[in-house]
């Protein structure tokens, strides 16, 4: 079901409340948050809960998270992790998944402590590229270079070549 952009502030706005009060219920951890990076109105559908899974599992395996809390909702699936490690360590291992999983690039895998979010670029790492080309993805993002249904074609047969390298993707 399409949400509109309306939906999704508010969702963003309630996520950041959230977050601000598990990080002030758990003081001295990091909060790591997994959104799925899906272009278009349509946030919640098999595809978004398949790459939502794989995260998940994937957050799971580089961390022992402490407490986790997984939402499935219209707006798409948000997974919340608290960990003992530091922000930067927190946000090192983040990047690494993004960056080495297969569908890590689908993932988007916030850091956020008491002193705020910890960015990539702060620790080093390259912005992140553009699904379909080597531009950074916020200039394509701005610019509109690429339609939505080149976008999610690109990203179902991303998650087709993990599904294939996978044993049971969608039911472990």
């Amino acid at each position: 079901m399409p949400v509109t952009l309306e939906q999704l502030l508010q969702s963003r706005d309630n996520r950041a409340k959230h977050q601000k009060d598990l990080l002030e219920s758990h003081p001295g951890r990091s909060l790591l948050c997994m959104t799925v990076q899906l272009p278009g109105p349509e946030k919640r559908n098999e595809t978004s809960l398949a790459i939502a899974k794989a995260g998940v599992k994937a957050v799971r395996e580089a961390f022992e998270p402490e407490y986790e809390e997984l939402k499935d909702l219209e707006t798409g699936y948000e997974a919340f992790f608290l960990v003992s490690l530091s922000g930067e360590e927190a946000k090192r291992a983040a990047c690494h998944i993004e960056d080495t999983h297969p569908i890590g690039r689908l993932m988007d895998l916030d850091v956020v402590t008491s002193h705020g979010p910890v960015g990539r670029e702060s620790l080093g790492y390259k912005p992140r590229k553009c699904l379909l080309c080597d531009n950074e993805v916020r200039y394509c993002m701005r610019a509109k270079t690429h339609s939505k249904e080149e976008l999610l074609s690109r990203i179902e047969q991303m998650l087709k070549e993990y599904e294939l390298q996978t044993p049971n993707p969608r039911t472990d």
